[in-house]
């Protein structure tokens, strides 16, 4: 009601009471963050103070669907490259010159003086200006006292331009060490141009090939219309920018229109592609009453849905958080990168440090100056880039790729370690099952009609959210009437109060003056309450595999309830696939044993924990890790969120409770099993993907440094220059970016 006020955190409306609702910021609210450390936090674009990378939006909204943003620093950086590349170019061909035939002559016409100043000048703004943020970033470097990358580019190519200014400004205070065996002191305004010229390509392939990592969240947030049609009280409709669509609102969709929100079908029928969503390509069947989902697709027939939810509280908001957080996480894996990180910069000075001295004692004349070109050399080789590269680019791949099949992925851990677990812990109701059960028997003692059970039951399940309670009310309310009592079932149920809920047991309200309580034998024995001979037909319903909940009244059993919930069609194909895959499934759930036992004999579970409460369910996950097992607990409720914090890696159900979702490590957007599956392909192949990066980023410093300090040069006399370490450096930072690439093909 009031959208100017704005809050870090949830709580109410300071001037109309109302409870805050999360919202997308627009491009100029957003914080901005760099992938390799994404503890770093700034309010506008800029580069890393510890890396030096160019930061990146912490969350893209679907305000930027509108904005369009540009991106800045690549602009910036190509408009550096081509100015540094018009300049340097004929400073790279003047240095070249007596080796092409004809330019000599233009050489002897001119002094050595003045040939070197043309290259000086034309030089100095590559350095200077293209280079400049390479200069900012290695400043900003040390003042934080964290050397990178750009540390090393800037001592690299300003000593290269340093050295040579001062040899063209004052070439008599060389010693002879400096002079070539024609007297001059070599200068190297090429190498320091053309480095910085590859480096500035290298920054802008970076930059690009950054950009597409992002593709997944770009392509689920295309998924929302821009506009909806919402029907107003009188009947007429109109066309109205998403963001004013409110909670409560009407809106029709039509054949091949994007639903614009999360809501409920109020009429009509239509076909729903949900695939881009949940990856799951069969079109669902959607009726009044139905949930739909906002940024899926009507594929045929028309429907007015009810808003419930909007803008960043929808389904797909949530996926697009959750994916820019997990790409903004750190897997344990790069701990190994960070170790070396830590030493890595110094150990480089050290070694151009140990170059320089060496040369300049035991090298050919002139010693100084190779040992200048071997320093900068390694100074440039060395830029540890690909090794800080290596893990966030495949984690920011690799999460938007599960994105796109349904798997949200909350933290990098989480990805890392689901490929190593080999325990799973699944919840039946709601995960195994569809958690849509239908009332299947209602049974009452002699003195009170079916109806009155039904409609005491159907009251005070009213205030619950168990997903048992929807099938007694939509029983209760004629739309799905219960095999048993015919359809003598009432329609309206009473107000209840003094509400209580006691998890894993039942629910005790009152209604209409009566206390009325439903759920298992557990919350029976709370109440003080036998059922008596009602116990003998419960225990036939459990042994077919319902859930069986005895209504009391007033401190009398007076009748039971009966619900079938129904596997999932995809169950037994994920179990299957899961113990293929060696992980042991055990289901832990609050049902009674023997519909627990019943479900897990049809499923091929061979280890069942039946009546627990979420102590229990933690319980039983941390004696399996105290056992040595890598766990991940499945849920779906309220009642899972303890064990799904508590397991190695928690896996909720993208239909289940906003609770459980905010708890999990990884979502599935469907409630599919096989997400599992798929999620363990991905982790798989992520995870060798950072090892492939890693392995190369240590492989190339370990290969590239010596031989650019020139340990080659007493076998083959070939020391290697700067311009051409550079490239390499250049190349690896972006191979290993192209090599991340690489997962959004993955298959899973």
């Amino acid at each position: 009601m009031h959208p100017e006020v704005r809050s870090t955190s949830a709580g109410s409306c300071p001037k109309c009471g109302m409870a805050l609702e999360a919202v997308v910021f627009s491009p100029a609210e957003r914080t901005w963050t760099c992938p390799m450390h994404p503890e770093v936090r700034s309010a506008s674009p800029g580069s890393c103070p510890k890396c030096g990378m160019a930061l990146e939006p912490a969350t893209i909204g679907l305000a930027d669907l509108a904005a369009a943003p540009e991106d800045t620093e690549l602009t910036d950086m190509t408009r550096r490259l081509i100015v540094g590349t018009a300049l340097a170019a004929p400073v790279f061909v003047l240095s070249m010159a007596e080796m092409i035939p004809g330019a000599a002559r233009l050489i002897e016409a001119l002094s050595r003086t003045t040939f070197l100043w043309i290259q000086m000048v034309l030089a100095t703004p590559v350095v200077l200006w293209s280079g400049a943020p390479f200069f900012r970033r290695a400043w900003d470097s040390l003042v934080n006292r964290s050397p990178n990358m750009f540390t090393l580019i800037a001592m690299g190519t300003g000593a290269a331009w340093l050295h040579s200014v001062v040899a063209t400004l004052f070439p008599g205070i060389f010693p002879a060490s400096f002079r070539d065996h024609g007297g001059a002191v070599p200068v190297y305004f090429e190498a320091a141009a053309v480095i910085t010229v590859l480096v500035l390509v290298g920054q802008v392939l970076e930059l690009r090939a950054r950009q597409r990592t992002g593709e997944a969240i770009r392509g689920l947030l295309k998924l929302a219309p821009r506009t909806a049609r919402r029907v107003r009280g009188d009947g007429r409709e109109e066309d109205v920018p998403l963001a004013s669509v409110l909670v409560g609102d009407r809106l029709r969709v039509r054949p091949g229109e994007s639903i614009p929100v999360d809501g409920v079908v109020l009429e009509g029928s239509a076909s729903a592609d949900e695939s881009m969503v949940t990856g799951e390509s069969m079109p669902r069947t959607k009726a009044p009453g139905d949930r739909v989902t906002g940024g899926t697709i009507n594929l045929k027939g028309t429907i007015v849905v009810r808003a419930e939810r909007i803008g960043a509280n929808m389904l797909l908001g949530r996926i697009v958080r959750m994916v820019s957080q997990a790409q903004r996480s750190r897997a344990p894996i790069q701990r190994i990168a960070d170790r070396v990180a830590a030493w890595f910069v110094p150990a480089v000075i050290a070694a151009a440090a140990v170059a320089f001295v060496a040369w300049s004692l035991f090298g050919p004349e002139p010693r100084m100056a190779h040992g200048l070109v071997s320093a900068v050399a390694v100074l440039i080789i060395a830029c540890p880039c690909a090794l800080g590269l290596a893990t966030p680019m495949s984690i920011m791949v690799g999460a938007g790729r599960g994105a796109t099949a349904g798997v949200l992925i909350r933290d990098a851990a989480a990805l890392e370690t689901l490929g190593a677990v080999d325990t799973l812990v699944v919840d039946k109701t709601g995960t195994l099952t569809e958690g849509k059960p239908r009332l299947t028997h209602v049974g009452g003692r002699e003195g009170i009609t079916k109806k009155d059970l039904l409609g005491a039951a159907a009251a005070v399940e009213a205030a619950s959210e168990h997903p048992l309670a929807s099938a007694i009310i939509r029983a209760a309310e004629g739309a799905e009437p219960a095999s048993n009592p015919a359809r003598d079932t009432g329609r309206a149920a009473p107000a209840v109060r003094d509400f209580a809920s006691f998890a894993g047991e039942g629910i005790l309200g009152t209604v209409s003056g009566r206390r009325v309580g439903v759920g298992n034998e557990a919350l029976m024995s709370r109440l003080g309450i036998d059922p008596g001979d009602l116990k003998g037909p419960a225990a036939t319903l459990r042994e077919r595999g319902c859930t069986v909940s005895f209504v009391s009244i007033n401190g009398t059993a007076v009748g039971l309830l009966s619900v079938e919930d129904p596997i999932k069609e995809s169950t037994p194909e994920a179990l299957r696939l899961l113990r293929e895959d060696g992980v042991r499934v055990i289901m832990a759930t609050g049902d009674n044993a023997a519909t627990a036992r019943a479900v897990a004999g049809r499923l091929g579970i061979e280890q069942v924990e039946a009546e627990v409460l979420p102590d229990r369910k933690i319980a039983i996950v941390k004696r399996l890790q105290d056992e040595g097992a890598t766990v991940a607990m499945a849920g779906d409720g309220v009642n899972d969120a303890p064990a799904l914090a508590q397991a190695h890696v928690g896996i909720a159900m993208g239909r289940g409770t906003d609770v459980a979702m905010e708890t999990a490590g990884i979502t599935l957007v469907s409630g599919d099993l096989r997400g599992i599956a798929r999620a363990r392909l991905l982790s798989h192949a992520t995870m060798r993907n950072i090892r492939q990066n890693l392995f190369w980023a240590f492989a190339y410093n370990l290969i590239g440094v010596p031989i650019a300090a020139g340990a080659l040069y007493p076998l083959t006399g070939w020391l290697l220059s700067p311009m051409i370490a550079s490239a390499a450096m250049s190349f690896s930072s972006v191979s290993v970016i192209l090599n991340a690439l690489r997962l959004r093909t993955t298959r899973i």
